[in-house]
């Protein structure tokens, strides 16, 4: 990938609003990857892990930033969240720990998450200009339900863990790499989506700019040509890694990045409060004639939602 994709010419703007503090992860990152990509969890695994974030002394709360203008209600609850969108494979695991309760893993916490394909598009918002130059949405052969796709939501297991599979996010004019993440708390699944209960964090995940870098020369996200904006750039990111939401990442495999990342990080929150965002309308400005409300009933189920393929 050629230096052409990154802008430092952006200003820095910062649109953080603290709702507690956030110190150095230390520990509970250690505690929070061995609880994210453990395959099988028991309430036995989840006391350890709680005991071991405590011992540390440190324990995180979140930063809350803004939901950005792309969210949508009604995202269905499913691990694969693709629905053949085509990028690098992604295995995101979050790990939801209650800061006001020594750390321990919040157990049933619904984990919602929402980003961009390949190309900068968001299902629902197809006809945003994501900027640069970028084929048209449809040109991507999906059959996706373009209200619906690279959204979801996933419960949280005794662990405070949930998994998703999805896509690397491309990038839009004048944000970086990121994904958007809320957690629920108290409501219940209905539907085949989550109703009710109160959101205690909303934020962003973000990637390492060389490994976005990286990502960003492989098809199907070189076909978007244009400036994309570094970290230090971003208006959202403000530089406090994992505590702000910075992604630790493995490649599936050390030579071939085209095979996919799995990605971790523990998200501390206080289950009694609500943070339904800092701010409003950061991170880009959708189309007037945007659509808002929950997606059609007829809208496709995990089970039917076919996997996400990699361009080599």
């Amino acid at each position: 990938m050629t230096g052409s994709h990154k802008d430092k010419s952006i200003t820095r703007r910062r649109a953080i609003a603290v709702t507690g503090g956030t110190v150095a992860a230390g520990g509970l990152a250690v505690a929070g990857y061995q609880s994210a990509f453990a395959d099988e969890t028991t309430t036995t695994d989840a006391d350890a892990t709680a005991s071991a974030s405590s011992s540390s002394g440190t324990c995180v709360l979140m930063s809350s930033v803004t939901e950005g203008p792309y969210y949508l209600d009604g995202a269905l609850v499913r691990k694969d969240i693709t629905e053949g969108k085509s990028g690098v494979p992604l295995t995101l695991r979050i790990t939801v720990q209650d800061t006001t309760d020594s750390c321990n893993p919040v157990a049933g916490a619904a984990v919602e998450i929402w980003h961009c394909d390949a190309w900068g598009y968001y299902s629902g918002y197809t006809t945003a200009n994501p900027g640069g130059s970028a084929p048209a949405e449809s040109e991507d052969g999906s059959t996706a339900n373009d209200l619906t796709y690279l959204r979801g939501y996933q419960v949280a297991n005794a662990n405070g863990v949930v998994k998703f599979e999805t896509i690397v996010p491309g990038w839009y004019t004048p944000r970086t790499c990121h994904i958007h993440v809320k957690v629920h708390t108290g409501g219940e699944k209905e539907d085949g989506t989550y109703e009710g209960g109160t959101v205690n964090y909303t934020g962003q995940l973000f990637f390492d700019d060389d490994i976005a870098e990286t990502i960003f020369a492989l098809e199907p996200y070189s076909q978007h040509s244009g400036s994309y904006t570094t970290l230090d750039n971003d208006m959202v990111y403000d530089g406090g890694g994992a505590s702000s939401g910075l992604l630790t990442l493995e490649p599936v495999h050390k030579k071939d990045p085209s095979k996919g990342y799995k990605g971790f990080i523990t998200l501390g929150i206080d289950p009694d409060a609500e943070s339904t965002g800092a701010g409003s309308g950061g991170g880009g400005t959708p189309p007037s004639d945007a659509p808002t409300g929950t997606p059609p009933s007829d809208a496709p189920s995990d089970s039917a939602s076919p996997s996400a393929s990699a361009s080599s």
